[in-house]
C-alpha cells in the first residue's frame, strides 16, 4: 500500500484546504469546456464557449462523431464503432495497437455474453495473438477476459 492511500482527510479539513485553492478562471472555463466536449454536450459547449469567452480547442461536428462511436461500444455494436473510427480517419486505429487490442477485448467480451462460444474462441485464436505478441502486456488482460468463459 502506498501512503497516499492510507491517508486519511476529514471532511473539515478537506473543506479548509478546498477553501484555500485558488483556481483562476480561464483553468475552470477550460475544464467546463472539457467536461461538454468529452461528455458529448455539444451544444452546451457551443453556448458555454459564447458566453465564457472560451476557445473551442476541438472541432464541435467531431463530438457527434465521438458519440456515436461511443453509444455502438456501449450497445455491443464494436463492428460498427470501429467502422466509424476508420471512416473519420483510419490512422487511429493503426497507430495505437493498445486501442486496437481493446476495442478487439471489447468485440470478444460480446460474442461471451451473447453465448457465442466457439465464435469467441475461433475468434481469439485468429485475431488476438499478434496483438498480444507486440505488447506481451496485453496478454494478462487477455487471459483475464478469457475467464469470462468459464462462466457460460
Amino acid at each position: 500500500r502506498t501512503m497516499a492511500a492510507q491517508m486519511v482527510v476529514r471532511e473539515d479539513e478537506w473543506l479548509k484546504r478546498l477553501a484555500s485553492m485558488k483556481v483562476n478562471k480561464e483553468d475552470m472555463d477550460r475544464l467546463i469546456m472539457n467536461y461538454f466536449v468529452v461528455e458529448g454536450y455539444k451544444d452546451a459547449a457551443e453556448q458555454f464557449a459564447l458566453e465564457s469567452n472560451t476557445s473551442l480547442e476541438t472541432d464541435l461536428a467531431s463530438i457527434g462523431d465521438r458519440m456515436a462511436i461511443r453509444s455502438a461500444i456501449q450497445n455491443g455494436d464494436v463492428d460498427a464503432a470501429m467502422e466509424r473510427v476508420n471512416d473519420l480517419n483510419p490512422e487511429i486505429l493503426e497507430g495505437n495497437p493498445s486501442l486496437y487490442f481493446h476495442l478487439q477485448q471489447q468485440r470478444l467480451i460480446e460474442l461471451i455474453r451473447q453465448g457465442k462460444v466457439t465464435e469467441a474462441l475461433e475468434f481469439v485464436q485468429e485475431e488476438l495473438p499478434p496483438l498480444c505478441e507486440e505488447s506481451p502486456q496485453l496478454l494478462d488482460e487477455l487471459e483475464s477476459t478469457l475467464a469470462l468463459l468459464a462462466f457460460e
